[in-house]
């Protein structure tokens, strides 16, 4: 259960930084709303991600995992839309604030884990 908490603070801290840094996404800054956001973004990666990526797996392989990229950010995209969807105020707009906002949350996000592998084992 910590290992759950870990990562949707992981996840939140990581959508922040994507609103603070990348023009073109906008979110309403309350904390509430970050933390549903982190655990949409967590629903949605743990179950059409994973289905996506093992389906893929032999493009990113043969595109060098560019292929995960493209998957992170139609997820980013996809948990806006679900927030849009479910009363949340983010915006999106475009692709490229999506690819943008995907690569920071990834990058942060695998950082993190590496630096709390031993809590999240």
């Amino acid at each position: 259960m910590t290992k759950f908490f870990i990562h949707w603070i992981i996840n939140a801290v990581a959508l922040y930084l994507a609103v603070q840094i990348v023009p073109g996404v906008y979110l309403s800054r309350n904390i509430e709303t970050i933390l549903w956001l982190a655990l949409i973004f967590w629903l949605v990666h743990e179950s059409i991600g994973r289905l996506l990526k093992f389906l893929g797996c032999l493009i990113n392989l043969l595109t060098l995992g560019l292929y995960t990229l493209f998957v992170n950010t139609f997820l980013f995209w996809l948990t806006g839309q679900i927030g849009q969807f479910m009363g949340i105020d983010i915006k999106i707009n475009g692709f490229w604030p999506a690819l943008l906002g995907a690569l920071i949350i990834s990058i942060f996000s695998v950082v993190m884990e590496k630096i709390l592998k031993k809590e999240l084992k």
